[in-house]
Parts: C-alpha cells; sequence; structure tokens
C-alpha cells in the first residue's frame, strides 16, 4: 500500500501520553439525560484531548429519540466521552460519559463496570429525563452526586425543592455547576471525591 507522507501515522501527542509513573488509576462515569452536558463536562475537565464519539442526528432518530427542549442540537454522543484527570503522578483518574438516549442505554453494563460512583447532570427545564437515569444508579448501588448545569434560560429552583421533584435522600449532595468551565467541573469531581468518603468513614 502506497502510503503518502500526510497519511503517516504518528500516534498519540505527547501530552496524551499516560505518564510512567502512574500505577494506579480510577474510574468515574457522567451520566444524564440527551443534551444535559456530558461531553462538554469531559471535555472541559480533562487533560487530554478528549475521545468523543458524537455523530450527527439523522432522520433515522425521528420518532425514536426524545429531543425535546434540545430541538436544536444536531449531534449525539452514541457510545461514550473519555477524558483523564493526573490526580498525582501514581494515580490516574479516568472519566467517562454515557449516551443520553435510551436507545443506546445497553453501553452503560460496560462503562460502569469498576466505577467509583458517578455525576448525574441535569437540567432544570426536562427535569424528567434524569428521572430514569438516577433509578438506574439507585439499582446498581452506584453513589452518585447531582450536578445542576446552568442554561441562560433554565429555570432555577431551590435544592430542597431539586431533591423532592428527583426524590433524593438528604446524603445526596446537589451542586450547581457549569459544565463549561474547567473549574466548575472540578469542583463537582471534587464534591463526589467528598461524598465517596464519607460514605466510606466507618459510623461512629
Amino acid at each position: 500500500m502506497d502510503f503518502r507522507s500526510s497519511d503517516t501515522i504518528t500516534g498519540p501527542r505527547r501530552e496524551d501520553v499516560l505518564p510512567t509513573t502512574a500505577t494506579a488509576a480510577v474510574k468515574v462515569v457522567i451520566v444524564g439525560g440527551f443534551g444535559v452536558g456530558k461531553t462538554t463536562m469531559v471535555g472541559s475537565v480533562s487533560e487530554i484531548r478528549p475521545l468523543t464519539t458524537e455523530e450527527t442526528m439523522t432522520q433515522a432518530g425521528v420518532g425514536v429519540d426524545d429531543n425535546s427542549g434540545v430541538e436544536s442540537k444536531t449531534a449525539t454522543t452514541v457510545a461514550m466521552d473519555f477524558g483523564r484527570i493526573s490526580i498525582s503522578e501514581e494515580l490516574i483518574l479516568y472519566l467517562f460519559g454515557t449516551p443520553g438516549q435510551e436507545r443506546f442505554w445497553f453501553l452503560w453494563n460496560g462503562l460502569f463496570e469498576g466505577a467509583l460512583g458517578a455525576v448525574v447532570l441535569i437540567d432544570t427545564r426536562r427535569l424528567e429525563v434524569s428521572f430514569d437515569v438516577i433509578g438506574r444508579l439507585e439499582e446498581r448501588g452506584v453513589p452518585f452526586v447531582v450536578a445542576v448545569n446552568t442554561f441562560p434560560d433554565a429555570p432555577k429552583h431551590p435544592v430542597e425543592a431539586l431533591r423532592a421533584a428527583l426524590d433524593l435522600s438528604e446524603q445526596v449532595p446537589v451542586i450547581d455547576c457549569d459544565a463549561r468551565l474547567r473549574a466548575s467541573s472540578r469542583d463537582v469531581l471534587m464534591t463526589l471525591m467528598r461524598y465517596l468518603h464519607s460514605l466510606a468513614l466507618p459510623l461512629a
């Protein structure tokens, strides 16, 4: 096969290569309904260029996918998003964003394998798309925090009203965020880490 110079495979960028000092890894999954910002969050907080599997939405999804409230969205995740954060020289955090459309939920089984916990991203304009997502996490016994992604036209509700609407226990943290901002997405992950740590502490 005749490869031209422009076809040469050069491998990953230097900044994407896993550090040789890494000895352990943990996994967190970012979930939520269609169009709530999962791909955006993974991309904003990942230290490497994120792997995404977004595809253009076509007529095949008409009548199958519910895009109410996000009619202008033209692409959707069909497998997963993947990012990475170096917690220390030895410890790596892997981020996996799930597809939001229900017809791709069968992929969740593999994505949740070995996950420490999850972030549930919600859009207050469409709270109903989060009900089944949270239910699936509770069925699996996966600890999670809820992050309210801020959209310009989204209504703001008191935390207790959101907790009641989503039928959340008092222990589950609820935090506001802007998935476009690295610092905000980082704070959500820190909230999850603190929550997981609290669950691991022995009862007094």
